[in-house]
């Protein structure tokens, strides 16, 4: 894949961050988004010693973000 690409990814990586770290303390989610937030840390710490992850270990990783907001979105509507 593409440079590019992999940008694309770092970016989308950066913004789940931020999102999975303001779920609820309380959250029944909260300890796996905390698992999930330091693999991507780590994919990010790697990213800026110029060790570029995969970029299906990338998307694995959003995935794994994207599907912890939205069960933490779920619990905020009960």
């Amino acid at each position: 894949m593409t440079e590019t690409l992999t940008d694309d990814l770092i970016d989308t990586l950066q913004f789940l961050l931020f999102r999975l770290e303001r779920i609820s303390a309380d959250s029944v989610v909260a300890h796996r988004a905390s698992g999930v937030r330091g693999a991507m840390l780590r994919a990010l710490e790697q990213y800026e010693k110029g060790i570029i992850p995969s970029d299906k270990e990338l998307t694995l990783l959003i995935k794994h973000g994207y599907t912890l907001l939205q069960k933490a979105a779920r619990e905020i509507g009960r």
